[in-house]
């Protein structure tokens, strides 16, 4: 239903309702713009706040149409405006109160670059539609000015609420360290900073806040949070919730043995969560690997790293990254169809977690060992996979080969991988794996018996044709 609203000389007194969202976005306030119904640009919009759903408009012209257009904000940010609207004020002597029925269509959507929007449009009533908005990711190079995107997407903090403790690493651009941020009327809490060193470019600048720029996009319990950016003292800096126990790699070579299969897979489906969102939201990481996921001090996984400058460099130093077609590429993580021509998709992204499987199942092993990245990249092309790490549970090792199909097409999706990895756990008895003890029970003492049997046991559990392995 919509509300009456007045007309007078001089004002207009609009109201609008909004149908309830069922609880999925709290709408935050609105933003209506009006002018006059002959004025075709932009700038000749005038702007105004409200918190609720009404606004007087005053000080206006008499006998004059305007029109109107009024968008919502929730906690993804603007929907786009309404349909425009258009109203008179009365002419003079009028002396009387005129009933306007308001009828706009309000949109709670994400914004997007200029031509795509992406929203399920949900039919409310007779008159109202709320377009609840798809998330997508917008690209901060796509914005003319890149400050513009940081100040959309990242929340500016007064470097007094920020104390440096200690230098924890080194980035691309500066230290890493961690710190305490004590912004009033919250609890303090522990962060991770990243600094952008003395001396900087504006490119540099640019390329280091994209990474706060992309970030702050993202809202999910396994994606590492961005608390915010400094950008108006030196030096720059970016915020981050502070994660115990470092990056995952290093932490499972530190305790090489020490988790169950379960926790192991429990870990995985967090990552595999993390990277279902991303995909949701049009986002390609690139560089899915146990180093860029973070853990916390509840062994909770977080994907991290979204700094893209790292691809477009040639004069990196990382032995991590290879020149390919122009870019840097982490070779053993990647691919084959991003290697040979930089297709980046969400199926290479799954490639990319079979990887990372690998990595949390051996214990932060380096994968293809010592092998050079031309070898990697012709064993791949030859259909050579690796092989289970030692212990595997035989469904992580064929779900980690489903995500190396060399067909991009005939990989998972991440949503199959987040089911597949949720049968597992509802289902811990298939990740039981056979021991040389277990046939020792049973009268099998040669050795080469035993690796003959526990051989074939693999195969069969996999029950399906595969590449060949790599041993």
């Amino acid at each position: 239903a919509h509300k009456p609203s007045a007309a007078s000389e001089t004002s207009l007194s609009l109201e609008w309702t909004v149908p309830l969202l069922q609880n999925q976005y709290q709408i935050l306030d609105y933003e209506l713009r009006y002018s006059q119904r002959a004025a075709e640009e932009v700038g000749q919009w005038q702007y105004v706040a409200s918190r609720s759903s009404s606004v007087v408009l005053s000080g206006l012209q008499r006998a004059t149409p305007y029109q109107v257009q009024v968008r919502a904000r929730s906690q993804v940010g603007y929907g786009p405006f309404s349909s425009t609207r258009t109203f008179s004020t009365l002419p003079d002597g009028t002396g009387q109160n005129l009933c306007v029925c308001v009828c706009v269509c309000v949109f709670i959507c994400y914004r997007q670059s200029q031509t795509n929007r992406k929203f399920w449009s949900v039919q409310l009533t007779d008159d109202d539609v709320v377009a609840i908005a798809m998330k997508v990711y917008i690209d901060p190079f796509t914005y003319e000015d890149p400050n513009e995107a940081v100040r959309e997407f990242a929340k500016e903090i007064d470097a007094s609420f920020v104390k440096i403790e200690e230098v924890i690493g080194a980035g691309e651009f500066g230290e890493v360290c961690r710190g305490r941020l004590r912004i009033p009327g919250r609890k303090e809490n522990y962060v991770a900073i990243k600094t952008l060193k003395g001396g900087y470019t504006e490119k540099q600048r640019r390329d280091f806040l994209s990474e706060a720029s992309i970030m702050g996009q993202f809202q999910h319990p396994n994606i590492i949070h961005l608390e915010g950016v400094i950008t108006t003292s030196c030096p720059v800096m970016i915020l981050t919730e502070f994660m115990e126990n470092g990056a995952l790699d290093s932490f499972l070579r530190m305790n090489d043995g020490q988790f169950t299969p379960i926790q192991l897979v429990g870990m995985l489906r967090g990552i595999a969560s993390g990277v279902k969102y991303l995909s949701d939201m049009s986002f390609v990481h690139r560089d899915l690997a146990a180093r860029n996921i973070l853990v916390n001090s509840n062994l909770v996984c977080k994907v991290s790293d979204f700094g893209l400058s790292r691809f477009l460099r040639e004069n990196s130093s990382d032995p991590t990254y290879t020149s390919s077609l122009g870019g840097k590429i982490p070779i053993r993580w990647t691919a084959p169809e991003a290697i040979a021509y930089r297709k980046f998709t969400s199926a290479s992204d799954v490639w990319s977690y079979g990887i990372v499987m690998w990595e949390v199942m051996s214990y932060g092993e380096r994968p293809y060992w010592d092998m050079s990245n031309q070898d990697v990249i012709n064993a791949i092309e030859q259909d050579y996979r690796l092989p289970p790490p030692p212990d595997c549970p035989a469904p992580l090792h064929s779900l980690m080969l489903d995500c190396w199909q060399k067909d991009r097409a005939d990989r998972p999706r991440f949503c199959d991988i987040v089911a597949a990895l949720d049968r597992m756990i509802r289902n811990p008895v298939s990740l039981k794996v056979t021991h040389p003890e277990d046939l020792l029970r049973v009268g099998v003492t040669l050795a080469g018996h035993q690796k003959k049997i526990l051989s074939s046991i693999q195969t069969l559990r996999i029950q399906k044709d595969t590449p060949t392995l790599l041993y």
